[in-house]
C-alpha cells in the first residue's frame, strides 16, 4: 500500500497527527472521513484542502467517507469564529447537500465497484430521530463540561466580551461532532477523522468518546490552515470567496485566481492542490526558480486545478479567454459568454452609444461617438497604419462601417488601438 501519511507529509499537508495513525494505516485498507457543513450550495477553495486529503486517502487504497453535516449545519461550528452563524432551515440544507455531493463526485470515486469506493453520508440521517433527552443521557454523560471547556475553540469564544459569548447551541456542536465520529466508527468502521487544524479539538473529542463509550481506538489527522505567503487569508479576493460552482465563480475567474498566485505560494499550492507526483513537482519548482518570469508553475497549477474542478472543456475555454488580451481571434471572442467577456476586459475603459447610432463610419465611432481617439484625423492615420481593430479584426480602411452585426453578447463592441489598448463600446 502507498503510505498515506508520508504522501501528505512531503506535500506539507499535516499539522497534527495522533500517535500511531501512520502505523495503523499501513496495516491495510482503512476507512476515514471528513466533515463538511453545508452552509452554502457550493464548496469554495477553502474546502479543497480537506477534499484533496480524502482524494489522496482513496488514491492510497483506503475508503473515504464525506460527511455532509445536515444536522450539525443547523447549529454552526464555533471553531475560529467570532460570532454565531445564522441557522439554516431544513429545505435549504437539503438543497445544499445535493449540490455539494455533485461537486465532490469530481474528486472522489463514488460509483465504481472498488472496495474503497467513496461514500457520502449525512449526519441528519442518524440525528433526526434522536431525542434531546436520549442524547444527553446516552452521549452527554461520557464527556465532562471541564473537558469541553478546555478546547481552544471554546476558550477563545468565552474569553471575548461577555455580550458575545457562546450559546448552548454552539457549545453542543463539539458533542454532536464527537458523536458523528462514534457513529461512523461503530457503523462504518471509520477509524480516522481528517480535517483542518481548527477542527483538532472537535476531532479528538470524537476519539475520546469512542474510547470512553466502547473502549475503542480511533485516530485524528489535521492539515494546516492555508495562508498566503504575505499572511493574508487564502481563497479570498475583492469579490469574495472563490467557489467551485461555475455560476458563482466562472471557470475563467477560477483559472485566473491560480494563474496569478505569488511565486512562493505557487510552490506550496502545487503540492497541496494537485495530484502531480513528487518528482514532477520538484522538477517544476526547479525550472520555476531558474526562470520565474515564465510562470510555468502557475500555469501548471491553474491548469491542473481547473481541470479537476471544471473539466477539459471549461479549462480550454478559460485558457482561450486568458489569451484574449494578448491575441485571440474574432471567432474566439464571439464564443465568450457575457460574464467571461466582461471579466476578461474588466479594467478597460468603456463608452456608451445608442443602437440607433449604428451603422456608423469607423472614424465617427472612434472620434465622434466615443473619445477612443482625439480626432478623425488621428483615427484616419491609425487606421491607415493598421493599428485599429474591431472585435479582434483589423480595420482594413477608413470606409469601414460598424453595424449591429459587430455587436457581441447583445451589447458590446470591442475596439482596440495598437497591441494593448482596449475599449468596450456599450451599445444601449
Amino acid at each position: 500500500m502507498k503510505n498515506f501519511v508520508e504522501e501528505l507529509r512531503w506535500r506539507g499537508m499535516i499539522q497534527d497527527i495522533m500517535p500511531g495513525t501512520e502505523e495503523k494505516l499501513m496495516e491495510g485498507p482503512k476507512a476515514a472521513y471528513v466533515g463538511i457543513d453545508p452552509t452554502a450550495d457550493s464548496l469554495h477553495i477553502g474546502h479543497l484542502v480537506s477534499v484533496m486529503i480524502l482524494k489522496h486517502f482513496q488514491n492510497c487504497g483506503h475508503k473515504p467517507f464525506a460527511l455532509v453535516g445536515g444536522a450539525t449545519g443547523m447549529i454552526g461550528d464555533p471553531s475560529m469564529k467570532s460570532a454565531e452563524r445564522n441557522l439554516l432551515d431544513e429545505a435549504t440544507l437539503n438543497h445544499n447537500v445535493e449540490c455539494i455531493k455533485a461537486q465532490l463526485s469530481r474528486f472522489l470515486d463514488f460509483d465504481s465497484d472498488a472496495p474503497n469506493a467513496a461514500e457520502l453520508v449525512n449526519n441528519y440521517d442518524w440525528m433526526k430521530d434522536y431525542t434531546f433527552i436520549n442524547f444527553i443521557r446516552d452521549i452527554g454523560k461520557h464527556i465532562t463540561v471541564n473537558y469541553m471547556m478546555a478546547k481552544d475553540s471554546v476558550k477563545k469564544r468565552l474569553s471575548r466580551d461577555s455580550s458575545e459569548g457562546m450559546s448552548f447551541t454552539e457549545f453542543s456542536y463539539q458533542l454532536m461532532q464527537g458523536y458523528d465520529f462514534y457513529w461512523l466508527w461503530k457503523n462504518k468502521g471509520c477509524i480516522l477523522q481528517l480535517g483542518g487544524s481548527d477542527q483538532w479539538g472537535n476531532i479528538t473529542t470524537g476519539s475520546e468518546l469512542i474510547r470512553r463509550m466502547d473502549g475503542g481506538e480511533a485516530f485524528a489527522l489535521t492539515c494546516p490552515l492555508i495562508r498566503k505567503a504575505d499572511g493574508t487569508k487564502f481563497g479570498k479576493t475583492e469579490k469574495g470567496n472563490i467557489w467551485l460552482d461555475a455560476e458563482r465563480t466562472s471557470p475563467y475567474e477560477f483559472y485566473q485566481f491560480w494563474l496569478n498566485v505569488a511565486d512562493a505560494d505557487a510552490e506550496s499550492y502545487i503540492k497541496i492542490f494537485t495530484m502531480l507526483d513528487r518528482q514532477t513537482i520538484e522538477d517544476l519548482i526547479a525550472r520555476h526558480r531558474e526562470n520565474p518570469g515564465a510562470r510555468e508553475l502557475q500555469k501548471v497549477l491553474a491548469r491542473e486545478v481547473t481541470l479537476m474542478c471544471h473539466g477539459q472543456e471549461a479549462l480550454d475555454k478559460a485558457v482561450e479567454a486568458s489569451q484574449m488580451l494578448f491575441g485571440g481571434s474574432s471567432e474566439a471572442l464571439r464564443k465568450l459568454d457575457e460574464r467571461t467577456f466582461l471579466a476578461v476586459f474588466a479594467d478597460v475603459p468603456s463608452f456608451a452609444i445608442k443602437k440607433e447610432d449604428l451603422p456608423c463610419n469607423i472614424m465617427d465611432l472612434l472620434a465622434v461617438r466615443t473619445a477612443i481617439l482625439p480626432s478623425k484625423g488621428e483615427a484616419r492615420k491609425m487606421i491607415q497604419n493598421g493599428g485599429v481593430f474591431i472585435n479582434k479584426d483589423k480595420v482594413a480602411g477608413i470606409d469601414r462601417e460598424v453595424s449591429s452585426d459587430d455587436i457581441v453578447n447583445g451589447h458590446y463592441i470591442l475596439a482596440q488601438k495598437g497591441k494593448k489598448n482596449y475599449f468596450i463600446i456599450n451599445v444601449e
